[in-house]
């Protein structure tokens, strides 16, 4: 997923097999996933010491030099604006709401859960695809999509005494984002990847810094709800190197996660990629381990199981 990532996860690419390689391109999804989830685990372990915003603006800051350096040394005089502006504009605002949406359950959820609920994105692409494009979906299609959702269920325990509103954020965020790669793929085609990850770096910053005015407007943090500070609290000092450094390796996580993931769809089978995508779930249950010792009960697992089923069916098909 590009994402707090990256902006090139998840393109509709062509099926050509020509040129292949399978092997660079399982090892750069692999390597894509990798770091789109520590990326993940970094802001769920700085949650209670940056704000939401505080993060995706510095992050972006130091991200879009690296990115438009990137454009001039492969590209040389191509130019940085888009050809449709107003198209990657709607793109870029969606992409970043679907950031927020999904950063901002990560302080309440256990990163397996908030992951394979993001995971679901294969299934409302489907969805999307064939209400807006007109594409079938098919006996295995509709079979994957309800089996998706059967498992979303099982996350979500729709009961009084079980349920977790915060398993909506990721959910939102899938929807978002599906939104984001039909847009993507009917009004942005003739886009260079490189240049909608810069609009969406761009989005970000005038976004996070917006919602940052709003908020000393207001008077600063909400006391009466600590656990919205996360969204709604004020910038925190940075004077260590520690916390530059943990900025620097959250712009270097988008990077890196979304030129592999780029490479990976360029000279791999959409359907073997996206298989190999949904390694991000499996990264995201060792973080949460490891470093939140996060414990999934049965039932939860039953549903991360059929999530994961029914989008590695999806994209196969």
């Amino acid at each position: 997923m590009t994402s707090s990532h990256g902006d090139a996860r998840h393109p509709i690419a062509s099926s050509s097999s020509v040129g292949d390689n399978v092997r660079l391109a399982v090892a750069a999804i692999l390597g894509s996933n990798l770091a789109f989830s520590l990326g993940d685990a970094t802001i769920k372990l700085t949650s209670a010491n940056f704000v939401l915003w505080q993060i995706f603006v510095i992050r972006s800051v130091i991200a879009i030099p690296l990115l438009i350096a990137n454009v001039l040394l492969r590209f040389g005089s191509t130019s940085l604006a888009p050809r449709h502006f107003g198209w990657v504009a709607l793109r870029s605002l969606m992409l970043t709401l679907m950031l927020v949406a999904y950063a901002s359950s990560l302080p309440h959820l256990a990163l397996g859960v908030a992951a394979v609920t993001l995971y679901t994105l294969p299934i409302f692409i489907t969805l999307f695809a064939a209400f807006f494009i007109g594409d079938r979906i098919g006996l295995m299609g509709w079979g994957s999509v309800l089996m998706g959702f059967a498992g979303v269920v099982l996350i979500l325990k729709p009961t009084p005494d079980s349920f977790n509103r915060y398993a909506l954020l990721p959910l939102i965020a899938a929807i978002l984002y599906a939104l984001t790669m039909i847009l993507t793929r009917t009004k942005c085609r003739e886009e260079n990847p490189l240049v909608l990850s810069l609009g969406a770096n761009f989005s970000i910053v005038a976004i996070g810094l917006l919602a940052t005015l709003l908020i000393a407007m207001v008077g600063g943090p909400i006391k009466e709800a600590q656990e919205a500070s996360f969204l709604f609290g004020e910038w925190s000092a940075m004077g260590t190197t520690t916390e530059w450094l943990t900025m620097a390796l959250l712009a270097a996580a988008v990077i890196i996660s979304s030129v592999l993931a780029a490479i990976a769809y360029q000279v791999g089978p959409p359907a073997t990629v996206a298989t190999f995508d949904f390694s991000y779930v499996g990264f995201a249950v060792l973080w949460g381990v490891l470093f939140f010792d996060e414990v999934l009960d049965p039932v939860t697992l039953t549903g991360m199981a059929l999530i994961i089923v029914a989008g590695v069916l999806v994209v196969r098909r």
